[in-house]
């Protein structure tokens, strides 16, 4: 009885595969894939709350602090509110070529046995798991865009101005760069035809973007440049010195940042696999690279090395190989970290100058910069040529054969349409908001500083 008991025991499993199989059984949800994402997902939502609201609140006056850490943690809130009532279905679901359909309003359909694509032939994870790992993306990216305004513009109208950017500019854009059938849809040349019809508009085009370096980064940063120009500098700013009151704050969320970064580019790879390793590496020798490049160029030139500069140039690393990380190989991640770190470095400065617009927090010289950087540089260095991954062609089942220089204009594709699309959906919600609420605080407010004027608190009692 004993040894029936074991063999039972040993050929259990065996015996409800092999029924599986005679049944024809579906893709397969494997356990490890679906703890990486939504370990992934905590990481993201601590990028956020705490780490993007202390990175910005430790940069701006200590009497605009809890303005900056509420207006975070407020949008943050509200927009993973609205992508489960509308954002998923519009950013996720079939329709067309820019959004998505409104099949999945308020979660419809989907329920616990719900499963989405992964990046592989066979495997899913729960829908689930997936909505919230993108639901994390969705809310940080507009958090992104308050740095640009920081210490000027009303409460009232950074809710309204997110919830417009947020289902006119974030949502399309993620439909366009990431919407697609999935793998298993790629079964013949026909097949990989009509699946391919389906997709986003830059999916369509070849764009690569692994984690977010069209939809997150140039996106949040034409729309946070815009702000900056549309609602007008900071009251005194040119005249007066303006430096970030607590350095100790922005260096812990920045750190924070940076941690959270691997559930941010690693997380997307949606599985626990081999790629998932190499973008870990890609994200954390990039965000290297950079913050060293940053520190020894302005060491050079300024003669000291700053903290903020340092953590500047790590932040710069990590939102330029988010579009590369899982197509690159480490020695193509460092050089687009070294690149990077001098390039930001001169647009928060020189550029910053030459486009004479207040940009608090310098969104714009990291996010925009560093963004456009990353997915120029994906198409050089996804080369086999160069140790990159290549793009797999789904219907061999191997990677294709790769042409740098049409891959190039692919991304050249993904960063015009970004730019232009956020340029346009942010010019016209600004200027509807300004027109109904009005964007910027009265200067008494203003000068006062937000903290007590707009939300009866401070940061510091002494």
């Amino acid at each position: 009885m004993k040894r029936l008991c074991k063999l039972l025991l040993f050929a259990g499993p065996l015996l409800f595969s092999l029924h599986a199989l005679a049944q024809g059984a579906g893709p397969q949800v494997n356990k490890g894939d679906v703890a990486w994402v939504m370990l992934s997902t905590l990481l993201v939502i601590m990028m956020a709350v705490p780490g993007l609201a202390l990175f910005y609140g430790g940069m701006v006056r200590s009497k605009n602090t809890v303005s900056v850490l509420t207006q975070v943690l407020a949008v943050f809130s509200l927009l993973g509110l609205l992508w489960c009532v509308y954002g998923y279905s519009v950013a996720f679901t079939e329709g067309n070529a820019f959004f998505g359909g409104l099949g999945k309003l308020f979660l419809k359909g989907v329920t616990a046995d719900s499963m989405a694509a992964t990046f592989s032939k066979g495997v899913v994870v729960p829908e689930f798991a997936y909505i919230a790992f993108q639901m994390t993306f969705a809310a940080i990216t507009p958090a992104i865009i308050i740095g640009g305004f920081a210490e000027r513009a009303k409460f009232s109208a950074v809710v309204a101005f997110m919830v417009l950017w947020f289902t006119f500019s974030y949502l399309p854009m993620a439909h366009m760069v990431w919407y697609w059938a999935g793998p298993d849809a790629y079964t013949d040349a026909d097949a990989a035809a009509k699946a391919g019809a389906t997709a986003g508009f830059l999916f369509q085009k070849g764009a690569l973007d692994f984690a977010g370096g069209t939809v997150v980064h140039i996106n949040s940063a034409v729309a946070a440049l815009i702000g900056a120009i549309m609602i007008g500098k900071r009251t005194g700013y040119g005249q007066e010195h303006m430096p970030p009151h607590n350095l100790s704050l922005t260096l812990i969320g920045g750190s924070l940042l940076w941690v959270g970064w691997f559930g941010f580019n690693v997380g997307s790879n949606l599985e626990a696999n081999s790629v998932a390793t190499m973008a870990f590496l890609n994200t954390f020798l990039a965000s290297c690279a950079a913050a060293s490049t940053w520190l020894f160029v302005e060491w050079t030139f300024k003669g000291r090395p700053s903290l903020l500069g340092g953590i500047s140039g790590a932040i710069a690393g990590l939102v330029a190989i988010t579009p590369a990380c899982g197509f690159v190989s480490p020695m193509g991640a460092l050089v687009i970290g070294l690149i990077t770190g001098v390039a930001c470095l001169w647009a928060v400065n020189g550029l910053k100058r030459l486009l004479k617009a207040d940009d608090s927090l310098d969104v714009f010289g990291i996010h925009g910069v560093g963004g456009v950087i990353g997915a120029l540089l994906t198409a050089v260095f996804a080369s086999p040529s160069l140790g990159g991954a290549g793009v797999y062609d789904y219907v061999l089942n191997k990677v294709g054969d790769y042409d740098m220089t049409a891959q190039l204009v692919s991304q050249f594709w993904g960063v015009a349409v970004c730019i232009l699309w956020s340029g346009v959906v942010s010019l016209v919600a600004y200027y509807v908001v300004d027109k109904t609420i009005g964007l910027r605080v009265p200067i008494e407010h203003e000068v006062e500083g937000l903290d007590l004027s707009v939300h009866g608190e401070a940061a510091y009692r002494l």
